[in-house]
């Protein structure tokens, strides 16, 4: 594998949040229609997953939380809530709609339907919801403050406060006090500020950026599914700190913070790879054989268990 390219500021595109539409010279703009990336289908198994596998329908976003392992399904939407050891049989929670993503919120989790609600999953199966417009697809808890991102309406609600100007907000992530939002079709990151009107400065983040994670280093870590990449950024400023091939279509993302550990799902492969991202270059310490479609991932910072969830109905797999 080619080492680790370290890449500062210089040369890099820095662009501001304003829409391709309203700006046709918009630099991050490469081909006439943007198309965001997407998980490459994966082939049939080869090989037998790690681990085991529990039986479950499609789904789309897994989350740990409360001692729970959480997964959204889609038919019917719901949240499946099992132990982490996944003995015994789930929680099922019914959901308004299928829900895009699932997000650890303390000992709860919230599944993020963009159908227009946000539901508050708590352990034992009890619920509460919030009606969000504008398609919300995404949440993340910076300083106190909820965040939603809504990629229909081309924006970030912070509680009565709206950030416009945002062309696709399809990932959040916090960082400190601040944010970082992922805009797919662009395959850009914008440093966030929750009381701001706008984005604040953007960089290109590769040929298909899909998913980020914050580490325990105050950065960014971002999957170029289409260029086959691993990177990280800085922020305040925001600064790309370096790129690391990754082939195999690099798509689902978790952070394992008391290990240091990245694990990144490759859908190319049916493969998922973790890498310590301690030092200054990632070095790869796992590579396991999943399930078909290994859209996503999840993993319990108490035991070190890692989930992977099919997205073509192959199952969940529990890894350690």
């Amino acid at each position: 594998m080619r080492r680790l390219a370290a890449v500062v500021l210089t040369g890099a595109v820095v662009v501001s949040g304003c829409t391709t539409e309203e700006n046709p010279g918009d630099p991050l703009q490469l081909v006439a229609t943007l198309e965001p990336a997407r998980p490459a289908v994966s082939p049939d198994q080869s090989a037998t997953p790690q681990g085991r596998v529990v039986p479950l329908g499609r789904a789309t976003s897994v989350a740990v939380a409360g001692g729970r392992v959480a997964v959204a399904l889609t038919d019917p939407p719901s949240v499946a809530l099992y132990p982490v050891d996944v003995l015994g049989d789930p929680v099922v929670v019914p959901l308004p709609g299928p829900a895009e993503r699932l997000v650890a919120a303390g000992d709860a989790v919230e599944a993020v339907v963009p159908a227009g609600v946000v539901v508050t999953v708590r352990p034992d199966g009890t619920t509460s919801q919030r009606a969000v417009d504008g398609g919300p697809v995404d949440v993340a808890r910076v300083d106190g403050r909820t965040l939603v991102a809504q990629r229909d309406a081309r924006q970030v609600s912070v509680g009565d406060h709206v950030v416009r100007g945002i062309s696709s907000p399809d990932r959040l992530v916090a960082v400190g006090d601040a944010a970082v939002v992922l805009d797919r079709p662009r395959s850009a990151v914008f440093d966030l500020d929750p009381a701001a009107d706008g984005p604040g400065e953007g960089l290109r983040a590769g040929e298909g950026a899909t998913n980020a994670v914050a580490d325990r280093f105050g950065r960014v870590l971002v999957v170029d599914t289409r260029g086959g990449e691993l990177m990280a950024f800085s922020t305040g400023p925001l600064i790309m700190r370096l790129r690391y091939p990754l082939s195999g279509a690099p798509y689902g993302m978790a952070y394992d913070e008391a290990r240091d550990l990245v694990w990144i799902t490759l859908t190319e492969r049916n493969e998922v790879v973790a890498f310590d991202v301690a030092g200054a270059e990632p070095v790869e310490r796992h590579r396991f054989a999943t399930v078909r479609q290994p859209d996503s991932v999840a993993v319990d910072p108490g035991s070190g268990r890692v989930f992977v969830a099919s997205g073509d109905g192959r199952g969940m797999q529990v890894i350690g």
